[in-house]
């Protein structure tokens, strides 16, 4: 059963407890990532997100981190485009302890300007990671252009040079004016007493502002664009990237299932095709990404150098069959059991509990019981992703990227193969 509460200071707590397992999961969720931030700081959601575990007025970095090994626990923090999440995770037996351990991170971190000096050096070192993993630097790109012009086009980790020019006092400022409690939900699942939870947190979190100013988020037309990056790698990665739709879309589960046909598993259609059939690639895939306001699909494949002209043809010939085709109620009946099955299994975790309750009551206000889940994912029919296919099958409205070893005219490429 699911449990939504309000704080004394307006702050929104969601609680789901599942009396059969032994641990808690607890998170603090902030609606402030990337989407918040401008040209000037791009980076400091991801930069506080860090600094937060580099200690507080009462612990030190390292005396966070014996406090929650002494409770057995695990703690940890994600930010994304629309929102930071700092968690932690114990067992019910040491609920108290690990809930005073992420409050104290949350309002007690000192940000001292020797510890955010040197995090700033393993941040530098995270963009290198990132660019030298060439799969994840084009789906950076290809969001880049298909979000372009919106707050969504933002690189969640932020630049080199807007990382080193992020201050102290920049941080405070804009904690001040994101980490406001309008803007903060605390999610808990697993073994635990309601009330004793909602005892812990209440007047803890004290000092913040009430609410933040609201922005103006500008939607451009979109028109495809295509890059291309040179350098020395042992495969071409490949990144096809379109509007997809946002979560509130009455087509976001239609968009779910289409995507696990057309590229989420092992018997989807682009892996049987581009890697089974044709040996064309080890890795091939397609992704559907939904924000609040916003969406994309892609579809990416690790190929050889000598391979970017066929694997384009095939993919765009998969999308035209498609297109023209449609999917069989076998392929729809098989993706719904996938989905269901994989949605049901995540939810016997409580981390995935906590997630999902407390991102849902973030981002839009509402929390999904798992029957609502699987009545969705079960209505969705044959007309449904006839509408949805429409938005994905035409490759000339495609953005992409290239990672390669050579000069390559990706978008000339896509004009004369398709």
């Amino acid at each position: 059963m699911i449990i939504q509460k309000m704080l004394g200071n307006g702050i929104r707590i969601v609680m789901e407890k599942i009396p059969a397992v032994q641990s808690v999961s607890m998170g603090i969720w902030v609606k402030a990532g990337s989407t918040d931030e401008n040209e000037n700081n791009a980076g400091i959601s991801h930069l506080i997100e860090h600094m937060l575990f580099k200690g507080t007025e009462k612990r030190s970095a390292k005396k966070i981190a014996e406090d929650v090994d002494r409770i057995g626990g695990h703690i940890n923090a994600f930010t994304g485009k629309e929102l930071t999440c700092y968690y932690i995770k114990t067992l019910d037996t040491n609920v108290e302890q690990a809930c005073e351990i992420l409050i104290d991170m949350f309002m007690g971190s000192t940000f001292n300007p020797e510890e955010l000096v040197k995090e700033k050096d393993v941040i530098l070192e995270e963009i290198k990671m990132i660019e030298d993993s060439p799969e994840d630097d084009a789906h950076d790109l290809v969001s880049e252009i298909v979000f372009k012009g919106t707050p969504l086009e933002s690189s969640i980790i932020g630049t080199p040079n807007s990382l080193k020019a992020i201050t102290r006092k920049m941080i405070m400022e804009y904690i001040g004016k994101e980490y406001t409690t309008d803007s903060i939900v605390i999610s808990v699942a697993g073994n635990f007493d309601t009330d004793n939870i909602f005892a812990i947190f209440n007047g803890k979190l004290t000092g913040l502002n009430s609410s933040k100013d609201k922005k103006k988020k500008p939607i451009p037309i979109y028109t495809p664009d295509y890059k291309v990056k040179v350098k020395d790698v042992e495969q071409s990665h490949l990144c096809l990237g379109v509007k997809g739709v946002m979560q509130e879309d009455d087509s976001y589960f239609p968009m779910v299932i289409l995507n696990n046909i057309t590229g989420g598993s092992m018997s989807s259609r682009l892996f049987q095709n581009i890697r089974e059939e044709k040996g064309l690639a080890y890795s091939v895939y397609s992704v559907s990404q939904s924000y609040v306001a916003d969406g994309i699909f892609s579809i990416y494949a690790g190929i050889g150098h000598n391979k970017i002209d066929k694997t384009l043809v095939a993919i765009a010939n998969e999308l035209k069959l498609l297109a023209k085709e449609g999917i069989t109620r076998e392929e729809l009946q098989t993706a719904k059991e996938q989905l269901k099955s994989g949605y049901v299994f995540s939810q016997e975790n409580v981390n995935s509990r906590m997630f999902s309750i407390g991102k849902n009551t973030l981002l839009l206000s509402r929390v999904l019981t798992p029957k609502e889940i699987i009545e969705k994912i079960d209505n969705v029919t044959m007309e449904d992703l006839y509408q949805i296919t429409q938005r994905i099958t035409d490759i000339k409205q495609y953005s992409g990227v290239l990672i390669t070893n050579q000069e390559y005219n990706l978008h000339n490429s896509i004009k004369r193969f398709i």
